[in-house]
Protein backbone atom coordinates (compact mmCIF):
# COMPACT_ATOMS: atom_id res chain seq x y z
CA UNK A 1 0.00 0.00 0.00
CA UNK A 2 1.80 3.12 -1.11
CA UNK A 3 0.55 6.78 -1.33
CA UNK A 4 -2.29 5.36 -3.08
CA UNK A 5 -4.12 4.43 0.04
CA UNK A 6 -4.46 8.06 1.10
CA UNK A 7 -5.97 9.36 -1.95
CA UNK A 8 -6.89 13.19 -2.09
CA UNK A 9 -10.66 13.10 -1.56
CA UNK A 10 -13.20 14.99 0.21
CA UNK A 11 -15.29 13.02 3.08
CA UNK A 12 -18.39 11.73 2.30
CA UNK A 13 -20.14 14.93 3.33
CA UNK A 14 -23.73 14.98 4.18
CA UNK A 15 -24.30 11.31 2.78
CA UNK A 16 -26.16 8.95 5.53
CA UNK A 17 -25.89 11.23 7.94
CA UNK A 18 -27.84 10.61 11.08
CA UNK A 19 -26.48 12.90 13.78
CA UNK A 20 -24.41 15.82 14.79
CA UNK A 21 -20.56 15.16 15.51
CA UNK A 22 -19.00 14.49 18.52
CA UNK A 23 -15.53 17.08 19.25
CA UNK A 24 -12.56 17.33 20.38
CA UNK A 25 -9.17 20.03 20.82
CA UNK A 26 -6.47 17.38 22.11
CA UNK A 27 -3.16 19.42 22.48
CA UNK A 28 -1.06 16.64 24.06
CA UNK A 29 -1.22 12.48 24.20
CA UNK A 30 -3.00 12.88 27.82
CA UNK A 31 -6.02 15.00 26.32
CA UNK A 32 -6.13 12.13 23.32
CA UNK A 33 -6.71 9.54 26.34
CA UNK A 34 -8.91 11.57 27.80
CA UNK A 35 -11.19 12.22 24.32
CA UNK A 36 -10.95 8.31 23.56
CA UNK A 37 -12.07 7.36 26.97
CA UNK A 38 -15.07 10.45 26.66
CA UNK A 39 -15.51 8.76 22.75
CA UNK A 40 -15.77 5.17 24.06
CA UNK A 41 -18.41 6.23 26.84
CA UNK A 42 -20.37 8.37 24.33
CA UNK A 43 -20.51 4.57 22.14
CA UNK A 44 -21.66 2.99 24.88
CA UNK A 45 -24.45 5.45 25.41
CA UNK A 46 -26.15 5.47 22.29
CA UNK A 47 -23.60 7.26 19.72
CA UNK A 48 -23.63 3.98 17.16
CA UNK A 49 -25.54 2.60 14.48
CA UNK A 50 -28.32 0.04 15.10
CA UNK A 51 -26.40 -3.28 15.31
CA UNK A 52 -23.06 -2.00 16.41
CA UNK A 53 -21.05 -3.96 18.42
CA UNK A 54 -18.16 -4.15 20.38
CA UNK A 55 -15.81 -4.97 17.49
CA UNK A 56 -17.10 -2.19 15.83
CA UNK A 57 -16.41 0.47 18.37
CA UNK A 58 -13.18 -1.03 19.14
CA UNK A 59 -12.36 -0.65 15.20
CA UNK A 60 -13.70 3.45 15.93
CA UNK A 61 -11.53 4.02 18.52
CA UNK A 62 -8.09 2.62 17.18
CA UNK A 63 -9.23 4.86 14.04
CA UNK A 64 -9.70 7.44 16.38
CA UNK A 65 -6.47 7.34 17.98
CA UNK A 66 -4.15 6.36 15.09
CA UNK A 67 -5.30 9.50 13.32
CA UNK A 68 -5.68 11.82 16.05
CA UNK A 69 -1.91 10.80 17.46
CA UNK A 70 -0.58 11.74 13.65
CA UNK A 71 -2.22 14.74 14.00
CA UNK A 72 -0.14 15.46 17.49
CA UNK A 73 3.01 14.08 15.65
CA UNK A 74 3.14 15.12 12.57
CA UNK A 75 1.08 18.07 12.41
CA UNK A 76 0.87 21.37 13.74
CA UNK A 77 -1.67 22.67 16.91
CA UNK A 78 -4.19 23.23 17.04
CA UNK A 79 -5.63 19.62 15.98
CA UNK A 80 -9.31 19.45 15.65
CA UNK A 81 -11.33 15.67 15.71
CA UNK A 82 -15.18 15.35 15.02
CA UNK A 83 -16.37 12.08 14.70
CA UNK A 84 -19.88 12.33 13.19
CA UNK A 85 -22.39 9.04 13.63
CA UNK A 86 -23.39 8.47 9.84
CA UNK A 87 -26.03 5.56 8.92
CA UNK A 88 -23.96 2.58 9.10
CA UNK A 89 -20.87 3.67 10.94
CA UNK A 90 -19.01 6.66 12.12
CA UNK A 91 -17.08 9.33 10.28
CA UNK A 92 -13.55 10.44 11.65
CA UNK A 93 -12.27 13.41 10.39
CA UNK A 94 -9.40 15.05 12.13
CA UNK A 95 -7.52 18.53 11.14
CA UNK A 96 -4.43 20.35 11.83
CA UNK A 97 -2.65 23.51 10.69
CA UNK A 98 0.28 21.90 9.22
CA UNK A 99 -1.28 21.56 5.41
CA UNK A 100 2.24 21.12 3.48
CA UNK A 101 2.67 17.73 5.38
CA UNK A 102 0.21 15.22 3.61
CA UNK A 103 -0.36 11.92 4.82
CA UNK A 104 1.95 9.92 3.48
CA UNK A 105 2.15 5.66 4.75
CA UNK A 106 5.48 4.07 5.69
CA UNK A 107 6.88 2.24 3.12
CA UNK A 108 9.53 -0.67 3.55
CA UNK A 109 9.94 0.18 7.39
CA UNK A 110 9.91 -2.37 10.22
CA UNK A 111 6.77 -3.17 11.62
CA UNK A 112 8.56 -2.75 15.49
CA UNK A 113 9.53 0.80 14.36
CA UNK A 114 6.32 1.93 13.55
CA UNK A 115 4.18 4.65 11.68
CA UNK A 116 2.15 1.70 9.70
CA UNK A 117 -1.25 3.42 11.69
CA UNK A 118 -2.45 4.86 8.20
CA UNK A 119 -2.06 1.31 6.62
CA UNK A 120 -4.03 -0.13 9.72
CA UNK A 121 -6.41 2.74 9.38
CA UNK A 122 -6.94 1.88 5.49
CA UNK A 123 -7.97 -1.33 6.53
CA UNK A 124 -9.95 -0.70 9.14
CA UNK A 125 -12.28 2.05 7.29
CA UNK A 126 -14.90 1.52 4.44
CA UNK A 127 -13.23 4.96 3.06
CA UNK A 128 -10.44 7.12 3.61
CA UNK A 129 -8.55 10.34 1.89
CA UNK A 130 -7.38 13.87 3.31
CA UNK A 131 -7.86 17.80 2.09
CA UNK A 132 -6.31 20.88 2.50
CA UNK A 133 -9.46 23.52 3.19
CA UNK A 134 -8.96 26.87 4.84
CA UNK A 135 -5.58 26.66 5.41
CA UNK A 136 -6.19 22.70 7.37
CA UNK A 137 -5.24 19.61 6.55
CA UNK A 138 -8.21 17.27 7.54
CA UNK A 139 -7.00 13.56 7.42
CA UNK A 140 -10.56 11.51 7.18
CA UNK A 141 -11.57 7.79 7.76
CA UNK A 142 -15.42 5.37 7.26
CA UNK A 143 -15.77 3.01 9.69
CA UNK A 144 -18.72 0.99 8.84
CA UNK A 145 -19.95 -1.42 11.13
CA UNK A 146 -19.38 -5.08 9.54
CA UNK A 147 -22.49 -6.98 8.74
CA UNK A 148 -23.77 -9.50 10.62
CA UNK A 149 -23.45 -12.26 8.27
CA UNK A 150 -19.69 -11.75 8.72
CA UNK A 151 -19.47 -11.32 12.34
CA UNK A 152 -21.90 -14.37 12.55
CA UNK A 153 -24.29 -12.15 14.75
CA UNK A 154 -27.84 -12.44 14.35
CA UNK A 155 -29.83 -10.58 11.13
Amino acid sequence: MGERAWPQKSPPAGRSVRSSAWTGDPETPLDLAVLRRRLRAAAAVGFCPPGAVDDDTDRLLLTFEELSSNALRHGRLPARVAVTLTATGWLIEVSDAEPDRLPTPAVGRDAALGGLGLHLVARLSDGHGWVVSDGRKCVWAHVVCAPPLLTGRPV
